[in-house]
C-alpha cells in the first residue's frame, strides 16, 4: 500500500496496456493495511516467516510471490485467489479474472489450505470486544502486546494450539465467545472430511490411474480411524460424517485409492541417529544391533542409509540442516529418519544429554523448509521411552530417564507437523517405557525390521505394517510377564504408502 494514503493513478484501456507490474502497484495502491496483514496471512505456508516479517506493503508481498514463481502474468491465479478471500473482488479486474472465473477454479487450484482460509474467516468475525475476552481467558499462554484477531490467531497456530486436526482449542474458544462462529468450524471440518474421503488428482497422481485399482469402502474408512489415536477428538467427530460419504461413494462406481509415487531415480534418503553413549546417562546396550537391522532393511528397500553413532546436538543440528537442503530429495521418492536414543515426554536426549523436542527435528522437512520433499512421504521412527523409567530385569532394559515428578505427557499427535505426508513411529505411548534387549536389540525395532522384511513382499501398506508391529510388540513381556509396550503412530499421510517389492530377498 502506498503511505499517507496517497493512491498510483493509472489508466486501463479496455485492452489492459498498462504492463503487468504497473498492475500490481495499482492493486498495492487499494488496498488497505488490514489487507496487506490478511495477505501475509494467508501466504504464511507459501513464503517465509521471515520474509513475511518484513514486508510492509502488498507490493513487498507480490514481490515475493514473483520471486517464488507463485505469481506471474501468465497465471496470477493465486494472487486472484488471495483477493478472492479479502473480498476484493472488483480488484480482480487487474489480472483480467471474475469473480466466476475464480470460484470456478478454486476447487482444483486453491492455494490457500482450508484451514488457513477458516482462520482469515473466522478473525474477520472477532470483533475488537470478542478479541479481549479471548484474550482474557488466554491470558496465562499470550504474551502482553496488542493483537488484532488474526495476529492473536496466528499467535495460536505458531505455538501449536491450533492446529488443522487440533480444534479442540479454537472450539472452545469461539463457543464461550462467539457461538455463531461454531458454523465456520463446522463447515470447515465437512470440507477437510470430503477431502479425505475422496483427494484430488494431482499431477503426480494421474500415472498412477493407469495402474490397479482398489475401492475405497466403508469399512476401510473405519479401518482409517481406528489407527488414530483414541484422543483424537476433533478427528473422531468426523468418522459418521465420513463413514456415510464413503457409503455414498461405494453405491456408486469404484472409487480409487491414491497411492505415493514409487518410480523416480531412487527411493530417497534414510538417515539413522544412533545413541549408545552418554555424558551421565547410562549406555544404551544392543542399540547397534537395531542399527544394523534398520541399515539392513531400508537398503534392501532402495534408501541410501546414512548411520550417525552417538551424536551430539551440534552435531545433529548439522545433520538435520544438511538434510534439509539435501539435493538429492528432487530425485527421492520417500525420506526416512530413525532416532535410538533415550527419551521423555515427545522428545529425545542426544549424546551430551540435550533433550531435543520431536517435533523440532520433524519440522526442518516441512514442504516450506524442505521443498525437494514437498507432497513425497516422510517417516520418522523413534526408539526412546516417552515416560518414566521401569526398573529393568536382567536382560531388559528401558530407555528412559527417571523422573518422578515429571508433567503428565503430551499427545503424540503434538509431534506430528500440522501439514500432510508425515508418518511418527514411536516405540510406545507417550508417558511410557519402551524395551531393549541388551544383546537382541528393542522390542519395537526388532519387529519393525521383521514385519518390513515379511510384508512388504505381500504389497501391505506401510499402515497395515505398523498395525502388525502393534499387535507384535503388544504380545512381548519380559520373562516375569509384568512389563509390557504398545507402540503407537501418528501421521497426515495423504495416501497409501506402499514400498516395492525388492528383487532379491533379505
Amino acid at each position: 500500500m502506498t503511505s499517507q494514503g496517497q493512491s498510483v493513478r493509472f489508466h486501463l484501456d479496455d485492452n489492459f496496456q498498462v504492463n503487468f507490474r504497473e498492475r500490481l502497484l495499482i492493486i498495492d495502491s487499494k488496498l488497505e493495511a488490514q489487507d496487506v496483514e490478511g495477505l501475509k496471512f494467508l501466504c504464511r505456508d507459501w513464503i517465509s516467516h521471515k520474509k513475511l516479517e518484513k514486508s510492509n506493503s502488498a507490493s513487498d508481498i507480490f514481490d515475493h510471490l514473483l520471486a517464488e514463481e507463485l505469481l506471474s502474468e501468465e497465471d496470477p491465479f493465486f494472487l486472484a485467489e488471495l483477493l478472492y478471500i479479502l473480498k476484493q473482488k472488483s480488484l480482480l479486474q487487474y489480472l483480467c479474472q471474475s469473480r466466476e472465473q475464480v470460484e470456478s477454479l478454486l476447487p482444483t487450484r486453491r492455494r490457500v489450505s482450508l484451514f488457513r482460509n477458516l482462520l482469515y474467516e473466522l478473525s474477520e468475525g472477532i470483533c475488537s470486544e470478542n478479541l479481549k475476552d479471548m484474550v482474557f481467558l488466554m491470558r496465562e499462554l499470550i504474551p502482553k502486546t496488542q493483537m488484532t484477531s488474526l495476529s492473536f490467531l496466528a499467535y495460536l497456530e505458531k505455538q501449536a494450539l491450533i492446529g488443522e486436526d487440533n480444534l479442540v482449542l479454537l472450539e472452545d474458544l469461539c463457543r464461550k465467545v462467539v457461538p455463531n462462529l461454531m458454523r465456520k468450524i463446522e463447515k470447515y471440518k465437512k470440507e477437510k472430511a470430503s477431502q479425505v474421503v475422496a483427494p484430488s488428482v494431482d499431477k503426480e497422481t494421474e500415472s498412477l490411474r493407469q495402474g490397479e485399482e482398489e475401492v475405497f469402502s466403508h469399512s476401510d474408512v473405519k479401518q482409517f480411524f481406528g489407527a488414530l489415536p483414541v484422543g483424537d477428538r476433533e478427528t473422531r467427530v468426523s468418522i459418521e460424517m465420513l463413514e456415510a460419504s464413503a457409503e455414498t461413494l461405494t453405491s456408486e462406481t469404484s472409487t480409487e485409492t491414491t497411492v505415493y509415487r514409487m518410480d523416480r531415480k531412487h527411493r530417497g534418503h534414510c538417515v539413522i541417529v544412533n545413541n549408545h553413549s552418554f555424558t551421565s546417562l547410562s549406555d544404551r546396550q544392543g542399540t547397534h544391533r537395531d542399527a544394523e537391522c534398520l541399515e539392513r532393511v531400508f537398503q534392501w528397500l532402495g534408501f541410501s542409509v546414512h548411520i550417525y553413532h552417538n551424536v551430539t546436538k551440534g552435531h545433529l543440528d548439522e545433520v538435520l540442516k544438511e538434510y534439509k537442503s539435501h539435493p538429492g530429495h528432487a530425485d527421492g521418492d520417500c525420506f526416512v529418519f530413525c532416532v535410538l536414543t533415550h527419551g521423555k515426554f515427545g522428545a529425545v536426549y542426544s549424546s551430551d544429554e540435550a533433550l531435543i523436542p520431536i517435533r523440532e527435528i520433524m519440522s526442518h522437512f516441512t514442504a516450506q523448509q524442505c521443498p525437494g520433499l514437498a507432497h513425497k512421504p516422510k517417516l520418522f521412527f523413534i526408539q526412546a521411552c516417552q515416560g518414566e523409567e521401569i526398573q529393568p530385569s536382567v536382560s531388559i532394559e528401558a530407555d528412559a530417564v527417571n523422573s518422578e515428578h515429571a508433567p503428565p505427557p503430551p499427545s503424540l499427535q503434538a509431534s506430528v507437523p500440522i501439514e500432510a505426508d508425515f508418518l511418527l513411529g514411536l516405540a510406545t505411548v507417550p508417558g511410557y517405557v519402551s524395551f531393549r534387549h541388551v544383546d537382541e536389540g528393542s522390542w519395537y525395532i526388532q519387529s519393525l525390521y521383521n514385519n518390513l522384511k515379511n510384508l512388504v513382499p505381500r504389497h501391505e501398506d506401510i499402515l497395515s505394517i505398523l498395525t502388525a508391529v502393534n499387535n507384535d510388540v503388544s504380545q512381548q513381556a519380559n520373562k516375569n510377564g509384568t512389563k509390557r509396550q504398545m507402540p503407537q503412530p501418528a501421521y497426515t499421510l495423504r495416501k497409501k504408502l506402499v514400498f516395492p517389492v525388492p528383487q532379491k530377498n533379505l
